[in-house]
């Protein structure tokens, strides 16, 4: 491959016809999820209020692969499949020996890599005759996502938005209300549980765990005119975004090259785990060695210093409980301006790979973020969200390593989306009003005490 070439492009022939389910590979099976109130393992009746039996199906299953309908793949066409990049001026600016690959996800009509599941989730409830869908949102990227997608298909669709998100982005409430849903700042007084959480702190900020709680509660009392949507976490959500790794595996080859490391910002684990997962399965079937690492904010840091035990998916445990690497329900975090990657908790796959050491973890702090999301902006002409800046943030780590070492490395990170909406943020940084924020351990003691007793 020429040593010019920057850019590596797949015809719409290969956007991929199945999802990738690595519940059939993982060395040891997913814990059970619990039910709430019982803490007993649930089954598919238990989850029928929520989400349609279709992807229900998908949570459980252990098949490899799960066909994509004809129609879902129609839609991807609008922007799938999505660019590799090789950055090399960002490669010059750090007079690094890596090699550095950026998988660009933003180029969505959404602007990031939510649409990968928004659209499948939106056809799944339609053919199962629901009306609309309720969800929460933290950043926005979410809730335009499934706005749009329920648009596609003639939906509604109810978003409750992190309270602080919401006031520091208030374009990105636009834009779902432009695809027709209507949006709510959580907590909100149109739930029990926005209520509750009102009635104890006025002035609460809010947390995705809260906005959960409201958008699950909508949807469980509407009397089966609306199914609940999750942008993150659960099994079926992380497998429909490995479109992003299986593409990327056929424009690896394309350029010639192969990653040394994968990196990707992680929240709640859908888009690291969407470019990850079908490199996994390289490591796991293909004797391959890629390391795969998460990159978290210091603030929200579940994976590096959160404990890995059974808790409630939501604020107001109402949602069923997970075995996961977790900060505390309760956990409310500071109104830092990476929103999506605000989530007590972290996906139930993403946590087994880590317990298990098939993956790594860092936290990083704000400062560090904002830093190489400018870093990579002036040199690539991207304007990455702050989310996607953690991802950046680590790439910049290992280039600097393999420079300290001298070593050819090559990298690999998901850029999942751009930062046109969060300017706020980036006006903020250059102003010098942000500082860094360390979760302080008291508070994660504080909030491990009220953990479900398994």
């Amino acid at each position: 491959m020429s040593d010019t070439v920057i850019r590596f492009d797949l015809p719409q022939s290969d956007i991929p016809h199945h999802w990738y389910n690595i519940q059939a590979d993982l060395p040891r099976p997913l814990p059970p999820v619990l039910h709430p109130g019982t803490h007993q393992p649930i089954g598919p009746a238990d989850l029928e209020p929520l989400f349609p039996m279709a992807l229900i199906m998908q949570e459980v299953s252990q098949d490899r692969y799960i066909e994509i309908p004809d129609e879902v793949r129609e839609i991807y066409k609008l922007w799938r499949p999505t660019p590799l990049l090789r950055a090399r001026r960002l490669e010059k600016m750090l007079d690094t020996p890596a090699h550095i690959y950026y998988k660009y996800e933003g180029v969505s009509p959404s602007g990031s890599h939510k649409l990968n599941t928004a659209v499948p989730q939106a056809y799944f409830n339609k053919q199962e005759g629901v009306s609309g869908l309720t969800t929460e949102t933290g950043a926005g990227q979410w809730g335009t996502a499934l706005s749009q997608a329920c648009s596609f298909f003639g939906m509604e669709c109810v978003v409750y938005m992190v309270k602080v998100s919401y006031e520091q982005k208030p374009y990105r409430a636009a834009i779902m209300r432009s695809f027709g849903a209507s949006v709510t700042p959580s907590p909100s007084s149109l739930t029990q549980a926005g209520r509750g959480i009102l009635a104890q702190n006025p002035h609460s900020t809010g947390s995705l765990g809260i906005a959960i709680s409201e958008a699950v509660e909508a949807a469980a009392t509407s009397g089966g005119k609306y199914k609940y949507a999750l942008g993150s976490v659960l099994n079926h959500v992380l497998m429909h975004q490995t479109v992003i790794g299986q593409e990327c595996l056929k424009q690896m080859e394309v350029a010639g090259a192969y990653p040394d490391v994968i990196i990707a910002p992680t929240g709640g684990g859908s888009n690291f785990a969407g470019i990850s997962l079908p490199f996994v399965h390289q490591n796991l079937t293909a004797g391959k060695k890629t390391r795969i690492l998460a990159i978290e904010p210091a603030a929200c840091p579940s994976l590096t210093r959160g404990k890995y035990v059974y808790d409630f998916g939501d604020t107001a445990g109402i949602a069923p409980m997970v075995k996961m690497y977790t900060l505390g329900h309760g956990f409310v975090p500071a109104p830092l301006h990476a929103g999506g990657l605000r989530y007590h908790g972290m996906a139930s796959v993403v946590c087994e790979l880590y317990d298990q050491g098939l993956i790594e973890a860092q936290a990083v702090p704000q400062l560090e973020t904002f830093s190489a999301a400018i870093t990579f902006a002036r040199a690539e002409g991207i304007i990455p969200a702050p989310e996607a800046a953690h991802g950046i943030a680590g790439a910049i780590r290992e280039a600097q390593a393999a420079k300290e070492a001298g070593e050819k490395r090559v990298i690999l990170f998901n850029l999942c989306g751009h930062g046109h909406f969060d300017m706020s943020a980036y006006t903020a940084y250059m102003n010098d009003e942000l500082t860094d924020y360390e979760y302080p351990q008291e508070a994660i003691e504080a909030a491990m005490a009220q953990l479900p007793q398994i």
